[in-house]
């Protein structure tokens, strides 16, 4: 594959590193503390989209010829968003209430340049098993999931053994939706695939 610009990615997430660098593509991360509240009144998926957007702003300035991938995950109980847990505590009182029923994980992106800026998203349906106060307790002791939207991971222990199912693509839970990705990027004429594909 060919990529006609240079591309950023403006996260720290290992994850999404390891997402874009198995897609076969050449990048350069580089991270600024961004704000991530959002306004009340929008949707979930607007909340989603609107992070992405709202960190690619910090960066557009900075932009010569590259193009910047920015990502925001959510995950969404009912109308609740539950965004990273400062502790234990709140680990622990996030996975009770995502125990033994179904939650979406919603992805915002924002692929942008100094011409344009394209935002989309993907939801994914989760499904968890009723788990059990020693199996939270269990994970967020060994695994520490603070940095992790809803305290979870579901490349980890707990998606191991507590997700049952889930409805949409896998990847867009991990933190980046790939396949929506990858066509955009060769919508927008940024990636070429070669014919040797």
């Amino acid at each position: 594959m060919n990529l006609r610009r240079p591309l950023l990615l403006a996260s720290n997430s290992p994850r999404r590193k390891e997402l874009l660098a198995s897609l076969g593509l050449t990048y350069k991360a580089m991270v600024k503390e961004v704000d991530e509240a959002f306004p009340a009144h929008l949707q979930r998926q607007q909340v989603a989209e609107y992070l992405a957007s709202h960190k690619a702003d910090a960066y557009i300035a900075d932009l010569h010829d590259e193009v910047l991938i920015t990502a925001d995950t959510i995950v969404c109980l009912g109308d609740r968003v539950l965004n990273k847990p400062a502790d234990h505590a709140e680990a622990k009182e996030m996975l009770l209430a995502l125990s033994g029923t179904d939650h979406d994980v919603i992805t915002g992106v924002c692929i942008a340049s100094t011409e344009r800026k394209t935002v989309f998203h993907d939801t994914t349906k989760v499904y968890f098993k009723q788990l059990s106060e020693a199996e939270i307790d269990y994970y967020i002791s060994n695994y520490k999931p603070f940095d992790k939207a809803g305290a979870y991971g579901i490349q980890e222990w707990i998606g191991m053994i507590g997700i049952e199912r889930i409805e949409g693509s896998y990847f867009n839970v991990v933190g980046l939706p790939v396949q929506k990705l990858y066509e955009k990027l060769v919508q927008l004429e940024i990636l070429a695939v070669n014919a040797q594909l």
